[in-house]
């Protein structure tokens, strides 16, 4: 089982959204990095078939889907950002609609129905109207009609904006259940999200893949990277002008910024432990940020 892309690009006028783009993916979960704008979507409709690249190639075990399309397909699983549905509809009769739409009809579209509605925690809830679901319910829903045609690929745009933490936990939990058997792609611009479940997370910056590993490993990037400043109130702007902040204290009349910087803010700057929201930040950097830096 294995995914590969070589050397996408795609440009949208004149723009482009990805750039000689290369990865190589086993079956596990991959957690795509990003910020808005990044080309996680271009990616992911590229892959899906949506839109051709104007250069480069996907191959699927060794084959290019462009030229098996239709086999692709039915092997793959994508859930959008923006999942829609008939607010009218069961969630069982959902999943049937779903089914013959996918050619799963009679007892064999119902049992499968029924199993995913299990798997997904919905089976009590099968008879209620869709616009009736929370949030977590309606993601939930959305995985489980992916899984109609138990595809090998799954892909996830965005699949835990709106979800409060216990949904987003459930649904990590879900996603972790599917990865032994599946190639699973979970973009996200919320960095514990992968943290708990990617096998390996891809940063997607500006059409660039710009780092792939682990979280651990990725944090030893920015290990020397995270400093503590205190200073005047008169000198917020900046700070924040230069560096990232990833936070700031209030203490009496003073403010202890919290900074992502290659080199030492000032000469009383401390160095504090990273957290994920600072790898964040050290990734995705305005340019003046970047250059600030060196």
């Amino acid at each position: 089982m294995k995914l590969e892309i070589k050397n996408i690009t795609k440009t949208f006028d004149g723009l482009k959204a990805l750039d000689n783009v290369s990865l190589t993916l086993n079956k596990g979960v991959y957690g795509l990095l990003g910020a808005n704008g990044s080309g996680k979507t271009t990616l992911f409709r590229l892959i899906c078939g949506v839109i051709k690249s104007d250069d480069g190639e996907i191959l699927y075990n060794n084959k290019d889907v462009s030229a098996n399309s239709e086999a692709f397909r039915s092997i793959l699983g994508f859930l959008p950002q923006d999942f829609s549905y008939y607010p009218d509809f069961t969630g069982i009769k959902f999943m049937l609609y779903i089914s013959a739409l996918k050619g799963l009809r009679g007892k064999l579209a119902t049992r499968r129905c029924l199993e995913l509605l299990e798997l997904v925690g919905l089976s009590d809830q099968k008879n209620k109207k869709i616009k009736k679901y929370s949030g977590g319910m309606k993601q939930r829903l959305g995985i489980a009609q992916t899984l109609i045609n138990d595809p090998e690929i799954l892909i996830l745009d965005e699949p835990t904006v709106g979800l409060d933490p216990k949904e987003r936990v459930r649904f990590r939990n879900l996603i972790s259940s599917l990865s032994e058997n599946k190639i699973i792609i979970l973009s996200t611009h919320i960095v514990s999200d992968v943290e708990y479940i990617s096998n390996e997370v891809l940063v997607l910056n500006k059409g660039v893949v710009q780092d792939r590993g682990l979280v651990t490993e990725l944090m030893n990037n920015i290990e020397n990277s995270v400093w503590e400043v205190e200073t005047s109130l008169d000198e917020i702007d900046l700070y924040y002008q230069k560096y990232p902040v990833s936070n700031q204290k209030y203490v009496d009349d003073r403010v202890i910024l919290r900074i992502i910087s290659t080199v030492k803010p000032n000469e009383n700057a401390l160095h504090v432990k990273a957290s994920l929201e600072d790898l964040y930040l050290y990734y995705f950097r305005t340019e003046d940020q970047t250059n600030a830096d060196f």
